[in-house]
C-alpha cells in the first residue's frame, strides 16, 4: 500500500480545492509545487502592510452561488467592484464602455445620442462584409474612435503583433452599456478576500502535507510512487516531454515598486492603451482592500513572448493549438490513475470561479 492516495501536482487554486475536498473525505493527499510558495498565480506577498497580487490583479467575480458560497467558507470576502481606469495619450476613460466612457469620448449626454454615434461611426466600414482580421472586425464593431483610443494599441501589446496580422475571431463582439455604471463584471457576486487569497489558500490546504521547491517533472518516477493516484495541474505537453509539439502562450512580466506616497494613481487598475507606452496596466494593490498605509506599491505589468523557463498565462487558442491540445488530451485520457485539470492542464484561459466549479466536479467524480 503507498503512503497517499493522491498525488496533487500544482498547489494553487485548482489543487488547493482538490486537496480541501480529498482531505474530507478522508483520503491521504500529498500536494507539491515546485514555487517557493502555495497558491500559483494568486499568490500575495506582504509589502509595506499590502498585499501585493504578486501575478498579477485577481479579483474573484461569479454568478455561481454554489462556488461563492464554497470559497466564503474560508475566508471573508470584501466589497470590492473592478472599475478599471483606461489611459490614452494622458486622458482618462471609464471601463467597461459606458455612458461614462462616450461622454468623455464625444460629450453625448444620453443612451440615444450615444447608439446614434456609434451607428454613425460603424457605418463608414459598412462595406466591409467579411472582417480578414480583428482591426477589420473590431471597425465594423465600435467605429474609429472606441477602436483606435481604447482597443487597438492594448490588444497589439496583449497578443505581440498588429491587429492586422490577427485573426479577426479573437474579437466576436464588443459589449457596450448604455448606462452610467462602471462596475466591470456583470456577474452577482464579487470582492477579493480579507487579507489576501494567501488566507483562502492556507485555509483550503490545512491539514494537508504540502512540498515546496519540489519539481515533479524532474521526480515523476520518484514521487509516482508515493500515491495511488496523481493530480496533475501543469502544462499539459510539458507532461509528454512535448512529444506533440509546443503548445503556444502568452507570457507576462511584473516589475514591483514601492512608494513613498499613499495614493499613487486612485484606482486599484489603470490600463495603458496606446501602443507606444510597454506595459498594459499600472495596479495598485493597496486599493484591492481600500487601504490606508503610508505606503504604496505599484505593479508594472508587461506582456511577454513565452519561452521556456516563463510562466504561461494565456493559451492561444486558435485552430492550430487546439489541434495539438486534441492530441495530448487524447494522450491523457488513456492513462490510468492520473488524472488532468487546471488551466494549464486543460489548455484554457479560466477566471478562477471558472476553476473551484472545474475542482470540485472533480472532486465529486474522484471521491
Amino acid at each position: 500500500m503507498k503512503p497517499y492516495d493522491y498525488l496533487i501536482v500544482g498547489a494553487g487554486l485548482f489543487g488547493s480545492v482538490l486537496a480541501h475536498e480529498a482531505k474530507c473525505k478522508g483520503k491521504r493527499c500529498l500536494v507539491v509545487d515546485k514555487r517557493a510558495h502555495t497558491g500559483g498565480n494568486i499568490y500575495c506577498e506582504d509589502k509595506e502592510g499590502i498585499h501585493v497580487h504578486y501575478y498579477g490583479a485577481h479579483i474573484f467575480h461569479t454568478d455561481n452561488k454554489e462556488v461563492w458560497d464554497y470559497v466564503n467558507r474560508f475566508a471573508a470576502f470584501n466589497r470590492f467592484t473592478n472599475s478599471p481606469i483606461a489611459c490614452y495619450r494622458g486622458k482618462l476613460y471609464n471601463l467597461p464602455f459606458n455612458m461614462n466612457t462616450f461622454y468623455q469620448l464625444w460629450g453625448v449626454k444620453t443612451p440615444q445620442e450615444a447608439k446614434e454615434k456609434i451607428a454613425e461611426q460603424r457605418k463608414e466600414y459598412a462595406h466591409i462584409v467579411q472582417p480578414q482580421n480583428l482591426e477589420e472586425q473590431a471597425l465594423t464593431l465600435c467605429g474609429k474612435d472606441i477602436y483606435n483610443v481604447l482597443i487597438k494599441g492594448y490588444t497589439e501589446k496583449q497578443w505581440g503583433r498588429r491587429a492586422t496580422e490577427l485573426p479577426a475571431f479573437i474579437i466576436k463582439r464588443v459589449p457596450f452599456r448604455f448606462v452610467f455604471d462602471n462596475n466591470y463584471f456583470n456577474d452577482l457576486y464579487q470582492g477579493i478576500p480579507i487579507g489576501g487569497y494567501n488566507v483562502l489558500i492556507n485555509a483550503l490546504l490545512e491539514g494537508t502535507e504540502v512540498r515546496l521547491n519540489t519539481n515533479y517533472l524532474q521526480q515523476k518516477e520518484e514521487l509516482n510512487a508515493l500515491a495511488e493516484n496523481v493530480i496533475f495541474t501543469g502544462c499539459i505537453d510539458e507532461y509528454f516531454d512535448f512529444c506533440c509539439g509546443h503548445l503556444d502562450y502568452r507570457s507576462l512580466r511584473f516589475e514591483h515598486k514601492v512608494l513613498d506616497v499613499t495614493d499613487f494613481q486612485g484606482n486599484a487598475v489603470v490600463n495603458y492603451t496606446e501602443y507606444e507606452v510597454p506595459y498594459t496596466r499600472i495596479i495598485e494593490h493597496k486599493h484591492f482592500e481600500f487601504g490606508n498605509q503610508p505606503a504604496t506599491v505599484i505593479t508594472y505589468e508587461y506582456p511577454d513572448n513565452f519561452l521556456q523557463g516563463k510562466e504561461p498565462y494565456y493559451p492561444v487558442n486558435d485552430d492550430k493549438n487546439m489541434a495539438l491540445y486534441k492530441r495530448y488530451k487524447e494522450l491523457a485520457d488513456k492513462l490510468e490513475h492520473i488524472y488532468f485539470g487546471g488551466r494549464l492542464a486543460q489548455y484554457v484561459y479560466a477566471d478562477m470561479d471558472d476553476t473551484v466549479a472545474s475542482a470540485l466536479a472533480l472532486s465529486r467524480q474522484l471521491f
